[in-house]
This record gives structure tokens, sequence and C-alpha cells, in this order.
């Protein structure tokens, strides 16, 4: 039991020190949770997204991807592409301008176009791959018949984090009444679409 329970654990920390990291999916998660809008799905899509890799990575995926290289430029590439694109309306929002509509009178996302984003920022990233199939899935197959407890441990981060930083954001609300805030957040949103697509461009 005490082993079971250092495993998850370890599962656990290593899934937090992966996912909590600065990047496009986090920031996207956090802009909805900022707007209220659609959290739940924005959460629910991200945590299965990565149920999904977590798993495939445990049961021996990563291996499978790390030998097709191909696979992971047209990736790396196409995640690049999106990357930009995203950048570029969260710029274009910073410099017009906007304002959280916290009584719901403002223009809403539909439901589709905020999933349909949720899920290329996961699946066209490569980082994601990077970090939940190979990194997660060769450490959790080092503890052999215990890989799953690991898996676990790390589902477990991922849910816990994805949720608290989506209904979490809410508490800023008050502060991101004000357009210059908004502001701040489109910007700080396009540099971390911007940077990422970088890395991902410059390690090709």
């Amino acid at each position: 039991m005490a082993d079971t329970l250092s495993v998850l654990a370890a599962g656990l920390l290593t899934g937090l020190s992966l996912i909590v990291a600065i990047g496009a999916q986090n920031a996207f998660v956090l802009r909805q949770g900022l707007r209220r809008e659609h959290v739940g799905l924005v959460v629910v899509v991200c945590a299965l997204s990565d149920t999904v890799l977590i798993v495939a990575g445990v049961a021996g995926m990563g291996a499978l991807i790390a030998g097709a290289p191909t696979l992971v430029a047209v990736a790396r590439w196409g995640g690049a592409a999106f990357l930009v694109t995203y950048g570029l309306l969260a710029a274009r929002r910073a410099v017009s301008g906007g304002r959280l509509d916290v009584d719901d009178r403002g223009v809403r996302t539909s439901r589709w176009v905020v999933m349909s984003t949720a899920l290329a920022l996961t699946w066209l990233n490569p980082h994601v791959y990077l970090d939940t199939v190979l990194l997660l899935g060769s450490i959790g197959s080092s503890y052999g018949d215990s890989r799953w407890a690991f898996a676990l441990g790390a589902l477990a981060a991922s849910w816990g984090w994805f949720a608290a930083l989506g209904y979490g954001a809410r508490l800023l609300q008050p502060v991101f009444t004000r357009p210059w805030a908004w502001r701040m957040v489109d910007a700080g949103i396009a540099a971390v679409m911007f940077a990422v697509a970088y890395m991902l461009v410059r390690g090709a």
C-alpha cells in the first residue's frame, strides 16, 4: 500500500511539474475562465485529452511516436502555424481593446468554436506529446507493474489543475472588468503563443 501511494505521489508531482508550466493550452483555459464562457467544456476537453495521451504513453505509445520522425515534424510545423494564427488574433484583441462581459450581454463565442480551439491547442502542439506521451510514458513505464498507479497520479494532476485554473480564474474577474487589464491578458496570451511557436520551429 505504501509503495502504491508513493508511486501515486510521484505521478501527481511529475504531472503537475509538466502541466502547470505556462503554455498555449493553459493560456486558453485561463482566458475562458476569466470570461466564464464554456469553462466546464474546456476543462473536460483538456483533461480528457491528457487522459488519452497519458494512458497511451504509459501503455507504450511513446516509443512508437519516437520512431516516427515524419509524424513529429508534421505536428511541429502544423502546431506552429496554428499557434501563430491564434497569437495574431489575441494580439489584435489587445490592440483593439476589450472588456470582460460579466453581465453576459457581450458577444459570446460558440460552444463548437471553443471546443475546436481547445482541441487544436492540445492536439496540434508537439510539446503535449513530448510531455505526456514520451516523458510521462517513459517515467511511468519505469515503475513496471505499478505504472498505472503512476498514470493515475498524473491524471489526478491534470484534472485537478485544469479545474482549478478554469474555475479559479473567476476570482480575478473584478480586476478584469477593466479594459486595460483585459488588453494585458490578450497581450500575454499572444506572447505565449508566439514564444511556443518559435520554440517549436527552432527545434525543427
